[in-house]
């Protein structure tokens, strides 16, 4: 039997069809499946989580059958709670299936330590800029001492107490600046002077 002669048979149009019927029985299956287990039509709205605490958080998703995920805690921000919610993906709005990871971004619970500079006999200007660059604000009120030099940095204090370099105090704190008053016959020194 040839090869054409095989083709025009009844034995191969059959199994020919067969093979069509199980092909679009299995890809219906198949879609079936599909359906059911990525579970195509539901939609679940994320909630905006912002300025909420961890247990709340933890409440409101385990209701909704979302499960959270902390990926990491900003810079402080005094306008947030502490240990709340800055942060969240995917975002308020948005729609997700159930079991979806929602990454959470937390306020940590105050500003970090930053260590002081060595700023001693600088003028103010220069401590000012420095201060403010690595997060520190400037009393607007400085302490003046006796010094032959004039605006010139000879200490600074927070919280009434005197700084040494390398103190570390939490980020965004006042420090109030203690400068020379131009009118002394010598340098300031704070063992001498206290």
């Amino acid at each position: 039997m040839s090869l054409i002669e095989f083709i025009k048979s009844k034995t191969f149009l059959k199994q020919l069809l067969f093979a069509i019927g199980g092909i679009i029985v299995f890809a219906f299956i198949v879609m079936k499946w599909l359906n059911i287990s990525t579970n195509h039509d539901q939609k679940i709205e994320v909630p905006d989580l912002q300025k909420m605490s961890l247990n709340e958080v933890e409440s409101m998703l385990e209701d909704l059958d979302l499960k959270l995920y902390v990926i990491d805690s900003a810079s402080y921000n005094p306008d947030y709670p502490k240990k709340s919610v800055i942060d969240q993906d995917p975002e308020p709005g948005d729609f997700v299936k159930e079991n979806r990871k929602i990454y959470l971004t937390l306020n940590p619970s105050g500003y970090r330590n930053v260590e002081v500079p060595n700023v001693f006999g600088k003028t103010k200007r220069q401590v000012t800029s420095q201060l403010r660059a690595i997060g520190f604000r400037i009393s607007a009120n400085p302490i003046y001492v006796s010094d032959i030099a004039k605006d010139v940095v000879r200490g600074l204090q927070f919280d009434g107490k005197d700084l040494k370099t390398g103190d570390q105090i939490p980020k965004n704190s006042v420090i109030t600046l203690k400068l020379g008053d131009g009118k002394g016959s010598d340098r300031y020194t704070p063992d001498k002077n206290e």
